[in-house]
């Protein structure tokens, strides 16, 4: 029997929050401060740290919530590797994910930017959600569109919050 059996669920999961919650925060973080008028140095340092202090946070969040439900509900106190896998996609998941608002301020002017990283991010949230709907046999272009909705929503919030502080 494949370790995995059962647990393909779990990667999957830790998979699609990761890319999403950090395209979703990200590109949230970084239009906001872009539109808030700081330079395309700070927004990318800014962005750089995000990236990293959130995948570590995410991974350990995941490894944390996953090994106690695994030990007190489960009662299975073997599943240390699953739990650490777990937070190990995770991480990379959030980490790579990060990258995609974040290059086209290293690319381009933070105005051309701006737009590049919120399209760029919309498409993979979509994308995701397709991907999603695919690996869970569900209406691809609903989860596609959900995901870019919602996901969207949450990116709007931090450019409202930018251009009010950025009058501040």
């Amino acid at each position: 029997m494949n370790f995995f059996t059962g647990k393909a669920e779990l990667l999957l999961r830790n998979l699609v929050f990761g890319v999403e919650d950090s395209l979703v925060s990200t590109t949230g973080l970084l239009s906001g401060v872009a539109i808030a008028g700081v330079s395309t140095g700070t927004i990318i340092l800014t962005g750089t740290i995000l990236i990293l202090v959130e995948a570590f946070s995410m991974a350990v969040g995941s490894f944390l919530s996953e090994d106690s439900v695994q030990v007190y509900v489960m009662r299975d106190k073997n599943s240390y590797l699953v739990s650490v896998i777990g937070g190990i996609v995770m991480f990379f998941s959030y980490f790579i994910a990060g990258f995609i608002p974040l290059l086209p301020y290293v690319f381009f002017s933070a105005v051309d930017a701006f737009w590049i990283s919120i399209i760029s991010a919309l498409i993979a949230l979509f994308l995701l959600g397709a991907f999603s709907a695919e690996m869970f046999k569900a209406h691809y272009l609903r989860q596609g569109v959900k995901m870019l909705l919602v996901g969207g929503m949450a990116i709007a919030i931090g450019i409202l919050v930018g251009r009010f502080a950025g009058r501040v």
